[in-house]
């Protein structure tokens, strides 16, 4: 005292100075017993970091391991720090905390640097915003720094360094809903975290700083801007050279929006997700699970693509409808961009349909412009289907010009025409025919736009895809392939009122034909005649055999011709039955799912053959039946299937409803079984001269060639007591006089 005295007596300044060092050594000691007393009982658990257990959404695999979907909130993957590989955690340290390894937790050097005015990194360590994303907000006050402070030695003394890079590295936002930088790599690159180039994980290693401004699709720029400064560190830091510098600044970066997501399997992925909703409710968007199905990568990319290709040319050989929408375009200036903009908006791309709007029309070619700004010039050849619009005699509802909202595709010439949204609906899906595994399935033409699922819940009239269950039915009544039947006109050849007169689709009669050659030929009056003969009440008992309901199927002659309702995968599974020999089978999707920690949860026990007991038709009835779908493909209704696949072990039956209204074919090829439909969801004839074979068949094909890719024709296994002769397979018991020979031969012929 005496000394403080002594050196504070005469000196004003000196007083003042020690009298604000014993405030501050209070200030400080105050500070220390609030944060002691007040702050630090009040600190939260550390089980968040000790037991982390991070929000990961639900992923939908193929067979082969492509992702086709992912639900929830966040993009977030789990990848141990073990697995990250060094160039990733290299960049990640030089930019954000480069003494990471060395400080305690809170950098006082950083700390030194930054205030300073130095190095602008490194204030904030990366266990500090551990701390801060894992407990607190982002205000700025003294409180909140200080329990900032406390978490983050707690933080360091109950984890490693290891553990606590695992948790940042995992648990950072990074954009477009992308948490964790493998979340970010798939996002941003398409890629793994080991995939990466020193330049992406650079460009990733930018983006903490700040989420929504430096991510490469919001600002491609700032994020180039700071992948140079993330690159500068690095070589600052020796974690690279000079010449690796400059090849990762050099280098050209490709940018996607949102998870490399293959297949175009968003139907399927939905049928997943209800499933997995239906047992675990809103955990199914947290929990991580890995659900791993039975669809086949390249065939469901093949059965995409053929809907998509094969609806767009049925809609463009129906002519063009006009443009979307029409605005009156400013003239120039910024309102005219913003109302360019506006309307696209509000009409999305479809797969390569994108949407423009027409700016300037100009005798045979107008320029439109696109969502990115683009403007893009459509020439004469461009215009196709649409030219006719361009003349200035066309319907005001047609006509192109200024302000139109069009789509335009790029043609593998890259250039520019005009196409248009479809307003038909198709449907594609495939099982294996041995125990009823999807293969492949395509709900509509575009999820995005109409998620309604065609393949699983569209009821539609099956058409003349009926007709080979009732044959089926037939020779469990004596009828055989051979058998005569009199293709004529009912109303002639009868006098029973059937209150209704059934015709054949091309007006064409043949009189006696041979069953086997009236399916393939798809004779209405024969199928009808077929019918009769057994009664209808005995087929309609038979439907449930294949998987059809009943009651869904009319209790007249009318069934014959396809009056009833069915789903594409309930007839694809009935088809299945002819292609394995007789055994019923239910469609099924999920082989496996696992946890977020690979825990495996349900396995399917499906066996690769089928049981006895799900036989459900007599092998030889299968044989012949199945024989008779081959002939379709040879020489009937099916028949460019064998010419442009190439091949004879095809079956199947083209389905036409009156009027045309849906468009059918059901077939199969080793223990491939597939359907095809077409139809629009309003229900309105798909033009008078549609068929099957021109709807569905084409779809079918493309599909099938890429799944037959490679294979070549099973032997057949013929069951006993069948025998061969004149082309056609018939039970042993009708070789004589037994069975059915001929129906209706003694009944009057038409002129």
């Amino acid at each position: 005292m005496h000394v403080f005295k002594f050196f504070a007596n005469g000196n004003p300044v000196l007083k003042w100075l020690l009298h604000l060092g014993a405030l501050m050594a209070l200030g400080a000691v105050a500070l220390a017993a609030y944060t002691v007393l007040v702050l630090a009982p009040g600190l939260p658990s550390l089980e968040a970091v000790t037991d982390y257990r991070p929000k990961l959404p639900l992923r939908v695999y193929t067979a082969d391991h492509v992702l086709i979907g992912e639900f929830g909130q966040e993009r977030r993957d789990f990848v141990p720090i073990a697995e990250t590989p060094a160039v990733l955690k290299n960049a990640l340290l030089s930019i954000e905390d480069a003494r990471f390894y060395s400080h305690g937790g809170v950098d006082f050097i950083g700390l030194a640097r930054a205030f300073s005015g130095g190095l602008r990194e490194g204030a904030s360590t990366i266990t500090m915003q551990v701390a801060r994303n894992f407990y607190l907000t982002q205000e700025r006050t003294v409180t909140r720094k200080l329990r900032e402070a406390l978490l983050t030695y707690r933080i360091e003394d109950a984890l490693t360094k290891d553990q606590i890079l695992e948790l940042y590295m995992n648990q950072i936002y990074l954009g477009q809903r992308s948490y964790g930088f493998s979340s970010a790599a798939r996002t941003y690159f398409g890629k793994t975290l080991p995939e990466l180039s020193l330049a992406q994980a650079a460009m990733l290693a930018g983006v903490p700083k700040n989420p929504l401004r430096h991510n490469p699709v919001a600002n491609f720029e700032r994020a180039k801007q700071r992948q140079v400064i993330v690159l500068k560190s690095m070589l600052r830091n020796d974690y690279i050279t000079q010449a690796q510098f400059d090849q990762a600044s050099a280098e050209r970066i490709t940018i996607q929006d949102g998870p490399s997501v293959g297949a175009h399997g968003a139907y399927v992925a939905e049928m997943v997700r209800q499933s997995v909703f239906a047992q675990h409710g809103e955990a199914t968007y947290t929990m991580g699970l890995k659900v791993v199905t039975t669809i086949n990568q390249a065939e469901q990319l093949a059965a995409y693509e053929s809907v998509r290709r094969n609806v767009l040319a049925y809609d463009q050989r129906h002519g063009y409808r006009g443009p979307e929408a029409v605005i009156e375009l400013p003239p120039v200036g910024d309102a005219r961009d913003d109302a360019i903009d506006a309307l696209l908006q509000k009409h999305p791309s479809s797969d390569g349909l994108m949407p423009a709007v027409v700016t300037e029309v100009a005798g045979k070619s107008l320029k439109a412009e696109l969502a990115s700004g683009e403007t893009v010039q459509i020439n004469a050849e461009g215009l196709g289907f649409a030219a006719s619009a361009l003349r200035p005699n066309a319907a005001n509802a047609v006509r192109l010009r200024p302000g139109a909202l069009i789509r335009v595709v790029q043609t593998p010439a890259m250039k520019w025409a005009v196409s248009q949204l479809p307003e038909v609906e198709a449907a594609y899906v495939s099982l294996d025919a041995q125990n009823g595994a999807y293969r492949a399935l395509v709900g509509g033409f575009d999820f995005r736009r109409k998620n309604f699922n065609h393949a699983t819940s569209a009821w539609r009239q099956p058409g003349s895809s009926i007709k080979p269950f009732i044959y089926s039915a037939a020779l469990e009544r004596g009828f055989a392939p051979a058998t005569l039947i009199n293709d004529v006109q009912l109303s002639v050849t009868t006098t029973e009122s059937l209150k209704w007169d059934p015709r054949n689709d091309d007006g064409k009669y043949d009189g006696p034909i041979r069953m086997q050659d009236a399916l393939a030929q798809s004779k209405n009056v024969v199928s009808v005649r077929i019918l009769k003969a057994i009664g209808v009440g005995y087929a309609r008992d038979l439907l449930p055999r294949f998987g059809f309901d009943a009651e869904k199927h009319p209790a007249n002659l009318t069934m014959a011709l396809g009056t009833g309702s069915v789903t594409p995968v309930q007839l694809a599974a009935a088809y299945g039955v002819f292609a394995n020999g007789g055994y019923r089978i239910s469609p099924w999707l999920i082989q496996r799912v696992s946890d977020a920690k690979g825990k495996l949860l349900f396995e399917s026990d499906k066996p690769a053959t089928p049981p006895e007991e799900a036989r459900t038709l007599d092998a030889r009835n299968a044989f012949v039946t199945d024989s008779m779908l081959r002939e379709v493909t040879r020489s009937g209704t099916g028949a460019q299937a064998s010419v442009k696949l190439q091949r004879q072990d095809l079956a199947g039956k083209t389905g036409t409803t009156s009027d045309a209204v849906d468009g059918w074919f059901a077939g199969y090829a080793n223990d491939i079984v597939s359907v095809a439909w077409m139809g629009y969801d309003d229900p309105r004839s798909l033009g008078t001269r549609e068929f099957g074979a021109t709807l569905a068949l084409p779809i079918w094909i493309d599909a099938m060639r890429q799944a037959l890719a490679g294979s070549t024709a099973r032997e057949l296994v013929v069951p006993e007591q069948v025998y061969f002769a004149d082309g056609r397979w018939n039970f042993s018991e009708f070789d004589s006089d037994a069975g059915v020979k001929t129906l209706g031969l003694d009944d009057a012929t038409a002129d």
